[in-house]
């Protein structure tokens, strides 16, 4: 099989640890490119959050894309324009507000290029170190929050937050519920996933779901690893998906993803 797209989640499976592209993940990306493979990066972050590394895997040179809150933004990597973007409504947002409430989680969204949240948490503090957005704290989240706006996150312990998800499924069906990091319950517009943005870009790019590999590691890259031709977890996969995959490669710390570019693309 000739690949023609490669889709990459970023935290853990992408990036190490510590938020970077090793050495050899960005000489095998890139490649990939100049074998004439779109490589794509599709996150749960915001896209400001994304498109430095964008550009440090010159995206923008090869003409890529950029799929960012977990599918409710597709753009595009060299002038930033953006061709897809659905939103939550204002009222969805009060609503999950007022559930976090009755919840006792934490929650946030996104407004101006900000973190918008009532309250502090260490996990707001892991959310402002990934995306260096700057974190707004006001005084009435409602008030504050009066136009629609891309996604909502609850954040609480993770053993708890677990079950708050089986929860929220059934409370709110009309929205896409998924966990991006196991203290990060991510919130959208209800169609909205990294698998349905992926087929609009795929069949934009005149790209068959078969000439896809998708690699990521956590539940809310699920949708495009079934979607994929080639689906990859990397080895820190949250453990209850491993055999969701069709493989299962290296670590994020450990080069999985330049294993799968070696692998079934430059070989």
């Amino acid at each position: 099989m000739q690949y023609k797209m490669l889709v990459l989640d970023m935290d853990d499976t992408l990036l190490t640890d510590d938020h970077k592209i090793s050495d050899l993940n960005k000489k095998v990306i890139l490649e990939a490119q100049a074998k004439g493979v779109y490589v794509v990066l599709a996150s749960g972050r915001p896209t400001s959050a994304m498109t430095a590394y964008a550009k440090e895997l010159q995206l923008d040179i090869y003409n890529s894309y950029i799929i960012s809150f977990n599918g409710a933004i597709i753009s595009r990597a060299k002038d930033d324009l953006v061709f897809f973007e659905q939103k939550l409504t204002v009222e969805q947002i009060h609503d999950l507000y007022d559930y976090s409430v009755k919840m006792k989680t934490h929650i946030i969204t996104y407004l101006d290029n900000e973190i918008i949240s009532e309250t502090d948490s260490q996990y707001i503090e892991v959310e402002k170190e990934i995306t260096g957005m700057v974190h707004r704290k006001v005084t009435s989240f409602k008030d504050y929050v009066d136009r629609p706006a891309v996604k909502c996150i609850l954040l609480e312990d993770p053993a708890y937050l677990k079950t708050v998800e089986k929860d929220l499924i059934e409370a709110m069906p009309h929205l896409t519920v998924s966990m991006s990091k196991p203290f990060f319950l991510e919130a959208a517009q209800q169609g909205i996933d990294k698998a349905a943005s992926l087929k609009l870009l795929a069949d934009k790019l005149g790209i068959l779901q078969s000439e896809i590999i998708a690699v990521g590691n956590a539940g809310n890259d699920l949708t495009m690893i079934e979607y994929a031709g080639l689906g990859v977890w990397v080895d820190n996969v949250t453990p209850e998906l491993r055999d969701k995959a069709d493989i299962i490669v290296a670590s994020n710390n450990n080069d999985g993803v330049a294993e799968v570019i070696t692998r079934y693309i430059l070989n």
